[in-house]
Formats: C-alpha cells, sequence, structure tokens
C-alpha cells in the first residue's frame, strides 16, 4: 500500500489526465478491492465484474478525492468502492433498500432542510449521526441508498446521480471496519424484533434478562432468539 503522500502525488498527476499514476494507484489498492469483494461472494454476480465495479468505484474516488476532506485516501475509498458494488445488486435486484433505510433517509432529508433553512448551511456527517444515535458509516449509506443530494457530498456525481462520500473516521481502513459497515447492512435485513434485540444486547450492553423485560418475553426466550439471529447473521457472510 502507498504511503499517504505518494498516494496524494499520484492522485494529484491522476486529476491532472496521467493514466501512469491512475495505473499505479489502481495496481496498489487492489488488494484493498479484494478484500472487500470477499465479502460480495455467492451474489450471483461473476467475480471479475464484481471486480470491474470496485475497480469503478475506486476510479470515482481517485477523481473526486480531495485532501480537504481530512482522511487518508484508502479511508475514502472503502465506502466508494462498496457503494458502486451495492448500487448494481440493488439496481439488478439482489439487493433492496428497506422500510427502515428509507425511513431513515426521509428523517435525514427532512433534518438537512431544516438546518440549511435555519441556519444556511449543511450539518456534517456527525451532527447527523449525533442527532440520530446512529454511527457515521450508517448516514453515509443511508444518504446513498436514497441518493440525498447534500453539499456535505462535495464533488458529486451528477451525472449518475450518485453521491460522494466525504468525511468518515480517522486511520487506514482494516478487515474490521469494512465488517463493520457489512454487518450492518446484514443486521438492516433482520425483522423488526431481532434488530431490537440486536440493538440492545450490542450497542447497548443490556443483559439478556434486561432485554426479556422490555419484550414481555423469559430469559430463555431471548437467548434462542439471539442465537437465532447471530447464526442468521453468519450465514450472510458465508
Amino acid at each position: 500500500m502507498l504511503e499517504q503522500n505518494e498516494a496524494i502525488e499520484l492522485i494529484q498527476k491522476a486529476q491532472n489526465g496521467d493514466n501512469l499514476a491512475k495505473s499505479v494507484l489502481v495496481e496498489n489498492n487492489s488488494p484493498l478491492i479484494k478484500s472487500i469483494l470477499r465479502r460480495y461472494k455467492n451474489k450471483g454476480v461473476e467475480y471479475d465484474d464484481l471486480y470491474q465495479l470496485g475497480c469503478i468505484g475506486l476510479l470515482k474516488a481517485i477523481k473526486n478525492f480531495s485532501t480537504e476532506f481530512g482522511v487518508k485516501f484508502s479511508t475514502y475509498a472503502v465506502p466508494m468502492i462498496m457503494g458502486e458494488i451495492k448500487r448494481y445488486l440493488r439496481d439488478d435486484g439482489y439487493v433492496k433498500v428497506s422500510r427502515t433505510t428509507k425511513t431513515m433517509s426521509c428523517k435525514i432529508a427532512y433534518y438537512i432542510d431544516s438546518i440549511k433553512n435555519s441556519e444556511d448551511r449543511s450539518p456534517s456527517i456527525e451532527e447527523i449521526a449525533q442527532k440520530f444515535g446512529i454511527e457515521p458509516q450508517e448516514v453515509v449509506f443511508t444518504m446513498d441508498s436514497a441518493k440525498i443530494p447534500v453539499s456535505i457530498y462535495d464533488k458529486g456525481d451528477d451525472e449518475q446521480g450518485q453521491s460522494i462520500y466525504e468525511k468518515l473516521t480517522d486511520g487506514d481502513p482494516t478487515d474490521a471496519t469494512i465488517d463493520k459497515m457489512l454487518i450492518k447492512d446484514s443486521i438492516e435485513k433482520l425483522d423488526e424484533r431481532e434488530r431490537k434485540i440486536v440493538y440492545m444486547r450490542y450497542y447497548k450492553d443490556k443483559t439478556q434478562s434486561e432485554v426479556a423485560k422490555v419484550l414481555n418475553v423469559s430469559q430463555v426466550q431471548v437467548s434462542r432468539l439471539e442465537t437465532k439471529i447471530i447464526e442468521k447473521l453468519r450465514e450472510s457472510f458465508k
């Protein structure tokens, strides 16, 4: 993997039309693309096609990256690559946007409009995340799913109506970071009761007994449901 200063130099050359610099960036980020593709196997799409989609996402990241975003290029590129693959799967009928995502996207859009009208600015991703008590990555994916056009997505790809990710997290993306994003996707596919259990158990650190009281069921039932949920999530990663 290239050092950040090397990557920035090559990105600037690529943005100025240097195809060799672009090729070097794609080659050096190939392991990153492949690590993401491992999570999308068994989706009914050929590996080579997925790889090409990953490359398209990477090239869009190269085209639109700016040091003003305050993150490393690799951090910026991860959701761009994943977003390109998810868009293809969604548009081709492999992935559907859940009702929960659609509802949250409406709430976010309303919040952005209210801030724009009252303060003449767009809220940051971190502000939106704090407002709704969700992770910044979840804000990004929700807005991308709904294609909400806001200024915090700088240098948007208007021709495709696709958004550009801005500031997410600090540091290099690792397998753990990618897994965390994909776990969010998997949880979203659970039914409302299952999501509630996951949220209380793993995000609020409640005991099974405490969850049982909230759901008005026995602790044994919660234990069985939790086991079933974990098995279901594991299946989504096979």
